[in-house]
């Protein structure tokens, strides 16, 4: 029998350095990253990788002819099948480079796209992934898309790009939207109820949140003992999983482990996994890790700490920064590291791959929720039964004396809880 072997394209990514772009980021890192999401693609070879500086992008081909020529010779010369643009691209302008490379072309939307895709696990994941990626397509639909078909079900695309067809597209997409969103709100509900499920137990949730690559996923796996897929790339994580775990201390906890955060996210895709995010906001304490030993880890935390507000997580949640990846910085870089954050005691330093600093984090994680809780007393009428029922689900009731009027109830409880019960 013959084995059936997997064809691995080969890539190459190429950073658009716009000179006019006052915005624009460090081209260097910038380049490293786009890199870096590429490789997170399975079955993808990346065999090379240039910054293009621009005066300004052009309208036709961002950019010149003569580039656009040269760079023609280069992927003839390496047998580049696919060309990743890490910046944005205007319909006109990737049908026209794919025409004069004769490759296949995605930008950085496109990229990031393919790569939720691949990861999405949960229904959910899945069925927001396809929503976002068919609106991305819509605005597309100046050729034909070759790779629609691969969808489910597939849209039945066929023939040129002739306006009717185009028409017929978008009257396709549109429909197909209407049919996942009604799908959504059903997942959405079932998820609702899951989640409610959980908030019985009398757990906190602690989320792990950081930029992507950061080192979340093996700090999970050190936490908690479970097999989260934690590989040196971007995006290995993008549907929260979550485990309850006791940790060494003895206090029970809900570990989640979120997405990763990127700068330059279009907002369409942030909507698009605000569901995978949503448990950052059902947390208790929030644990930011970064990646201390990134020349960009500044800039990285800036951008958590600005989609994190962006989702409305307030200042009542209390927060650890979790300064990871020691190991990879010399001994005195790591000694300096270690005095800095000895100075502020919101911040940690560990290595999640050698298990530095971990009894650290765990004892903080224990003293941050304790440290949280008051103690108060309500009055509740006989006709609190519903109130009372979510105390006592919560496990934060401690004394309880039955009054001539209801109840007199002494709870222990987080700002956050007693958010929720003012819901009530």
């Amino acid at each position: 029998m013959k084995e059936h072997k997997t064809h691995v394209t080969r890539a190459w990514v190429l950073h658009p350095d716009i000179q006019s772009d006052r915005d624009r980021r460090e081209a260097k890192p910038a380049l490293d990253e786009a890199v870096a999401l590429a490789a997170a693609l399975p079955d993808l070879e990346v065999v090379g990788a240039d910054v293009v500086r621009l005066a300004k992008p052009q309208p036709a081909g961002l950019f010149g002819t003569g580039k656009i020529d040269e760079l023609k010779r280069v992927f003839e010369a390496a047998e580049v099948e696919l060309v990743l643009v890490d910046g944005p691209l205007s319909p006109v302008q990737q049908r026209n480079l794919e025409k004069a490379w004769d490759v296949k072309i995605l930008d950085r939307t496109g990229l990031i796209l393919e790569i939720f895709s691949d990861r999405a696990a949960t229904r959910e994941g899945v069925l927001q992934v396809e929503m976002a990626a068919l609106s991305y397509q819509r605005t597309r639909l100046v050729r034909a898309w070759t790779h629609l078909e691969r969808q489910r079900g597939g849209l039945g695309f066929v023939g040129g790009p002739g306006e009717t067809q185009i028409e017929a597209d978008r009257r396709a997409i549109d429909d197909q939207l209407v049919r996942l969103r009604r799908q959504l709100e059903k997942v959405v509900k079932t998820r609702a109820l899951h989640r409610a499920a959980r908030a019985k137990v009398p757990y906190p949730i602690v989320a792990l949140v950081g930029y992507t690559n950061a080192g979340k996923s093996t700090l999970f796996n050190r936490l908690t003992g479970a097999e989260v897929m934690a590989k040196d790339m971007l995006f290995a994580t993008l549907d929260p999983t979550m485990r309850a775990v006791r940790l060494e201390n003895g206090l029970e906890v809900i570990v989640s482990d979120t997405v990763g955060f990127i700068s330059d996210l279009p907002t369409e895709l942030v909507a698009a996994f605000r569901a995978t995010l949503e448990e950052v906001l059902a947390a208790d304490l929030i644990c930011h890790v970064r990646d201390i030993s990134h020349d960009e880890t500044e800039e990285q935390a800036a951008d958590v700490r600005e989609i994190l507000e962006s989702l409305g997580v307030g200042d009542e949640t209390p927060m650890i920064e979790i300064w990871n990846k020691l190991d990879l910085l010399d001994d005195e870089e790591a000694d300096a590291v270690r005095a800095r954050a000895e100075r502020d005691d919101t911040v940690l330093t560990v290595s999640a791959l050698t298990g530095e600093g971990l009894g650290n984090l765990l004892e903080a994680i224990r003293t941050t929720l304790s440290a949280n809780k008051v103690t108060e007393v309500l009055t509740l009428g006989f006709d609190g039964g519903k109130q009372r029922a979510w105390l006592h689900e919560r496990g934060v009731v401690t004394q309880e004396r039955q009054t001539e009027d209801g109840f007199e109830i002494t709870v222990h409880w987080s700002p956050k809880q007693a958010g929720e019960y003012a819901q009530l």
